[in-house]
């Protein structure tokens, strides 16, 4: 199964994690979406922060130790990690996921 994992982050750090998930092959393709205006409540305060959004692609298999990592590279203490699974994927790509991710 393909999972989509969702991530928000500051925009200075959305490149560095995207590129060193894949690199080190917990995701096999991850888009950054600069531009994202994020509400939300922390320590009882409405926070309002600009983001980036990371859409990332894995594997069932790989996915608890991206979020391991996710959780040890990502400057939030409480990273955003959301993943979806998938209902339907082209067969080419759910194969190309599971290859690029299965030489590890």
């Amino acid at each position: 199964m393909v999972r989509v994992v969702l991530c928000n982050c500051p925009p200075e750090d959305a490149n560095r994690l995207a590129r060193q998930l894949v690199e080190e092959r917990l995701a096999a393709c991850v888009n950054v979406i600069p531009g994202v205006t994020s509400f939300y409540m922390w320590d009882d305060e409405l926070c309002e922060d600009q983001e980036h959004t990371l859409l990332i692609k894995t594997t069932e298999e790989r996915y608890p130790e991206l979020s391991r990592r996710l959780a040890e590279l990502h400057p939030y203490s409480v990273p955003e990690d959301i993943a979806l699974d998938s209902a339907r994927v082209a067969a080419a790509y759910h194969s190309w996921v599971h290859e690029t991710l299965s030489d590890t």
